[in-house]
């Protein structure tokens, strides 16, 4: 992903302000509420230890083919249902990919839904590397993606074992991170392919999630500015759940910067009101994210148990008390 001021701005045009369902009702706010279970921040460490352990998940390599079998199997063992999207893509530099997206479905007939993503694939390059020399070998990826994937699995585990009241469909997307800066749609590919051919014909969410680096240490996240935009209500929503679990000073309340992320075609394409859990940090790094972004850096020391916790109570607490 990359964070942008001003190149995305001409997609406003096309933003909803509403946040609203298809039927106009945010949320069903007076069903009867589940108990949340308590998510853990150790199990979702292991979880992006495990990722880790194939190595750099870059599409094409080894590391990448045996990390997204282990995720298949995963969301097959906790889940009510899932599927295997693949599809081949073409990179900004010509590169054909072989790509898997993977959507596992808790209580598949319930008409409310919840989209939860995050992308399990890294980047190819360590552009943003201090060192120059470093900037040809391919990220980890700890935080950037395997925090998110983390978080997604650790909350299947937990609807496996406490059904939600509502439809919960956890989409797992490849090829986000091969992308330039100056080409936003050459980010984000796996999910431009789902937003477009979705696993199920005429598939709609009441609003989506994304998790992107939700990991680190010393993490804060902001409203992203194009989730404000497209879908207020929802931050509004998950902003307001993170506050009453206590987790105030990981999820701020001041305007976030604006980010192309694979939120963004989850809106425009699937017509998905979208959100974007992301760390940003403007005064910190280049990009504006956590220090360790897209450098080989981005490792598990990176990573926070408190922070995971933080991200995955808060989503925990929306989806059982929706």
């Amino acid at each position: 992903m990359t964070t942008v001021l001003s190149a995305l701005i001409v997609c406003l045009a096309a933003c909803s302000t509403s946040g609203n369902t298809a039927n106009g009702n945010p949320g069903n706010d007076t069903a009867a509420t589940i108990t949340p279970p308590e998510f853990s921040g150790d199990s979702a460490y292991a979880l992006v230890e495990r990722q880790c352990d194939f190595g750099p998940r870059v599409p094409g390599t080894d590391a990448h083919r045996k990390c997204g079998d282990w995720i298949e199997a995963t969301l097959a063992a906790l889940c009510d249902t899932a599927v295997t999207q693949q599809a081949q893509v073409t990179t900004f530099d010509g590169k054909k990919l072989d790509i898997r997206n993977f959507i596992g479905t808790f209580n598949p007939e319930a008409g409310q839904r919840i989209l939860l993503a995050a992308h399990w694939d890294c980047r190819p390059w360590a552009d943003k590397d201090p060192d120059p020399a470093k900037r040809n070998q391919p990220v980890m990826g700890a935080n950037d993606a395997a925090s998110g994937v983390a978080v997604l699995l650790e909350l299947a585990r937990l609807m496996n074992a406490k059904q939600p009241n509502i439809g919960i469909d956890i989409l797992i997307t490849d090829a986000e991170d091969w992308g330039s800066d100056g080409d936003e749609n050459s980010w984000a590919l796996g999910t431009q392919y789902w937003a477009a051919n979705p696993h199920t014909p005429g598939y709609h969410a009441t609003f989506g999630i994304l998790l992107d680096m939700v990991g680190a240490k010393g993490a804060r996240f902001a409203p992203e500015y194009f989730s404000t935009q497209y879908a207020p209500t929802f931050v509004q929503k998950v902003w307001s759940a993170a506050s009453k679990a206590g987790f105030n000073a990981y999820f701020a309340s001041d305007q976030g910067g604006a980010v192309t992320d694979d939120h963004i075609f989850i809106n425009t394409i699937a017509g998905i009101p979208c959100i974007d859990i992301i760390d940003m940090r403007p005064d910190n790094t280049e990009g504006g994210f956590f220090s360790a972004w897209h450098t080989t850096d981005d490792v598990i020391s990176n990573i926070d148990t408190a922070t995971l916790r933080a991200v995955g109570q808060t989503i925990t607490n929306v989806i059982y008390q929706y």
